[in-house]
């Protein structure tokens, strides 16, 4: 395998070690909300334009896929979920290319952003990732629906920090975006932010069933202004999930509530995003938009279970010019 330095240098530059002050809040500002719109022909033009727009190649393309691969949460949500799969899906987080990859790039050490598990395998994940650094996410309050009674689902949020869970996703009750009750929302995603205590929350907005992308923003908005830390795209398990228009959309609305209240939160798009050259293009757009600081793990998230396998052969190509097997690169 060749080294490839260019790539490693400019991986190198994009890693620094540091952690975003998390988002207070503020209080719920239904003027600023009423005055979101959503221009879905120009929001969609944009959008299509970028693939073609953003090509990257050679030695800038590896030290993005690097890039895009410390930005992955490592995900499993199953109903077949065993302790042995959440311990070898531990094993790939913290080994996500082969070892002898990551030399050849110049980043041995590469991990992925974090692992996102159910509740009952918190336990085996902390246990698996102890001492590697790499923080366990755990979905929460009636994932992926959100219709449990409510105090059920404070009380899954407190459980799954108290057993070890450093990010809990939550899920939002869509009905109060679609009938408009920001209010509700508002005091919905202001106590489960208290009932994760020191673990960052990302609020799961299941965009695809929100019914438009004004109703996307707003929420966007709401949900910063109860004190997210993130937002995010969808559950995974909606028949719409993560795309393009949504992404423009929802990083407008945290650029917007920067430049209100100097507070940065992450975004995290989830379901869908299986290949490497689409994760480029969610790096191009979140640096187009946002800039470089939101290329960092405690800013952007890849919610993703085939992602890396498709990253890690793409990175083999780049050394050896030769494809290889998909069954060569194993999830887990």
């Amino acid at each position: 395998m060749q080294t490839t330095t260019t790539a490693a240098k400019t991986t190198k530059t994009q890693l620094p070690q540091v952690t975003e002050p998390r988002n207070p809040g503020t209080k719920l500002d239904l003027d600023w909300i009423a005055r979101v719109q959503a221009n879905t022909s120009a929001i969609e033009r944009r959008c299509a334009t970028l693939p073609g727009r953003r090509s990257i190649k050679k030695d800038h393309q590896a030290a993005w896929l690097l890039k895009a691969i410390s930005c992955i949460d490592l995900t499993t949500l199953s109903g077949d979920d065993t302790e042995r799969r959440v311990h070898r899906l531990c094993a790939k987080a913290r080994q996500p290319v082969r070892a002898e990859m990551l030399d050849a790039l110049g980043l041995p050490g590469l991990t992925t952003g974090a692992v996102c598990v159910y509740h009952e395998m918190i336990p085996a994940a902390v246990s698996a990732l102890k001492g590697s650094g790499i923080p366990v996410a755990a979905v929460s309050t009636g994932f992926p629906a959100g219709l449990s009674p409510f105090h059920l689902r404070i009380q899954e949020i407190r459980e799954s920090v108290a057993v070890g869970a450093e990010e809990i996703d939550i899920v939002i009750s869509r009905r109060h975006v679609l009938s408009g009750n920001w209010q509700a929302l508002y005091d919905e995603m202001a106590e489960m932010r208290e009932a994760c205590g020191e673990a960052h929350v990302k609020a799961i907005l299941a965009t695809g069933e929100l019914g438009s992308l004004r109703n996307v923003a707003r929420a966007s908005l709401v949900c910063m202004m109860a004190g997210a830390d993130f937002i995010k795209t969808s559950t995974g398990k909606e028949s719409v999930n993560a795309t393009l228009p949504v992404t423009l959309v929802m990083i407008r609305a945290i650029r917007d509530y920067f430049e209100h209240t100097c507070h940065r939160v992450g975004y995290k798009p989830a379901g869908g995003i299986s290949k490497a050259k689409d994760a480029l293009v969610y790096l191009a757009l979140i640096k187009e938009e946002l800039g470089d600081r939101w290329l960092q793990p405690d800013l952007f998230r890849f919610g993703a279970s085939s992602l890396l396998g498709d990253i890690e052969r793409q990175l083999e190509h780049h050394l050896t010019g030769a494809y290889s097997a998909g069954y060569r690169h194993a999830i887990g």
